[in-house]
């Protein structure tokens, strides 16, 4: 998926400023050696930096690394894969904001997370839960079946005992956890379900030509706008998962 940078910067900056409160859990340390894992434009590894910790960021996103390096210039940044990274450091704490609901390959992902964490080493994560964004979901099902196309899920959006039990099956301990809605107002007043769309489910049209695009995004919006829209405003219920675990080491196997 090809990110714009300064469109995310511009009109989506709720979701690194929400991620303000996860670094409350992650209680950076000076000295520390943190991983901001999906850290897109760098706001939020910028500001583990400023923590005093040894920060590296990491995207798979070229522009949003980019982004990030120009507007942080002091901090390391890399371009790589969430699934298939590999960094020749172990860290103390890697930290995702918003990052996991996007990679449906979960379980490759905490295994890269396990490889890089030193024994106790935490992880501090948020990410879409199970019913998140269900509303804009299902007009935009609702709008591309009208039309004869079929949406295809791009987000995985687990609820608390899918992902706990995945996390403990890849030998972390899980010590919080918080699930909770928090409706979010969109930037956009007029036309604010169809931007988030645009930003975050691009890759959704991909075999839907262009004028259809546009037909299915105003159906979406305007079924909407009765539940969506209020004081010339948009809002989508966002769902999150936010967890604070431990890496452990695996028990040994014993002869019963």
């Amino acid at each position: 998926m090809a990110w714009n940078a300064e469109l995310y910067k511009e009109k989506h900056a709720f979701v690194f400023q929400y991620g303000n409160s996860l670094v409350e859990w992650l209680e950076p340390k000076e000295g520390e050696k943190i991983l901001d894992l999906g850290c897109g434009t760098g706001e939020l590894t910028a500001q583990l930096a400023a923590a005093g910790a040894q920060v590296i960021g990491l995207d798979s996103s070229a522009a949003m690394i980019a982004s990030a390096k120009n507007h942080f210039p002091d901090v390391k940044f890399v371009v790589a894969d969430a699934t298939s990274f590999t960094l020749p450091e172990k860290f103390d704490a890697v930290f995702s904001s918003a990052v996991l609901h996007w990679i449906r390959q979960k379980e490759k992902v905490l295994d890269r997370i396990y490889q890089h964490l030193v024994p106790g080493g935490r992880l501090v994560l948020e990410m879409g839960g199970k019913g998140n964004v269900d509303d804009i979901i299902g007009a935009l099902d609702k709008a591309m079946q009208k039309h004869g196309y079929t949406y295809k899920p791009i987000w995985y959006f687990p609820s608390v005992g899918e992902y706990t039990s995945l996390l403990e099956e890849y030998d972390f301990r899980v010590n919080q956890v918080q699930y909770f809605d928090r409706e979010t107002e969109l930037a956009d007043p007029e036309n604010g379900i169809i931007e988030w769309i645009r930003m975050f489910g691009d890759h959704i049209f991909e075999e839907v030509p262009a004028a259809d695009q546009e037909i299915i995004l105003q159906e979406a919006q305007e079924s909407l706008r009765a539940t969506n829209f209020r004081n010339g405003k948009w809002y989508t219920k966002y769902v999150r998962l936010r967890i604070k675990a431990e890496r452990i080491e695996p028990a040994e196997e014993k002869d019963l």
